[in-house]
């Protein structure tokens, strides 16, 4: 299924054509398509290149992993243990090299997983990452380590049919892409004033 952005800037296909689904097809992703989705995460630009993240991925292969991640979803998530793999980005909450507080850490994780996206849409992968985790679940029955902050979940998989989920879900699955404009959000030199 398709869900192009309408722009009102031109933008590459990557960013147009990238969207959430919650619809997954049983379709496994093979380790090598997962080593694409992980190589391009792991080139994504950080703060003084100190590369603050982490990644726990199972797939549906990996019966008794898949259930770990699994577990750690929100209810109203549920739909995502039909992906192919589940995956929970960490964040180290301190630098590498200084061992001081890290105030760009989830920044940098969001541009590696913004990164595993794109090139998840470049191989026809569908993606969506979720905050609706028990993150201190997380923390402990995946063995994270003080000093990382679990930040999100991801699902991935190729895509499936909208009429695989519940039905309010299966409407938000259909219902056209909306964004706020621009004028709302972008501003000149001051606070609140025009480009």
């Amino acid at each position: 299924m398709q869900k192009p952005a309408e722009t009102a800037y031109p933008v590459h296909d990557l960013i147009a054509s990238r969207w959430s689904p919650r619809a997954f097809s049983d379709r496994p992703v093979d380790r090598e398509t997962l080593g694409s989705l992980l190589e391009a995460a792991r080139w994504a630009p950080s703060c003084f290149n100190d590369q603050p993240w982490s990644f726990l991925v199972a797939t549906r292969e990996d019966a008794a992993g898949f259930a770990k991640l699994g577990a750690c979803l929100m209810e109203g998530n549920a739909w995502a243990k039909n992906a192919a793999a589940l995956m929970v980005t960490v964040a180290r909450d301190d630098f590498s090299q200084t061992g001081k507080p890290n105030k760009h850490a989830w920044h940098d994780v969001g541009l590696a997983v913004q990164s595993l996206v794109l090139q998840a849409q470049a191989l026809g992968l569908g993606s969506h990452q979720m905050a609706g985790f028990d993150a201190g679940a997380a923390q402990t029955s995946l063995g994270i380590p003080e000093g990382y902050s679990p930040v999100t979940m991801v699902a991935i998989g190729y895509p499936g049919e909208p009429d695989s989920l519940p039905e309010a879900l299966a409407e938000r699955e259909t219902a056209p892409r909306a964004r706020r404009p621009l004028e709302e959000f972008v501003f000149g030199a001051d606070w609140g004033t025009g480009l």
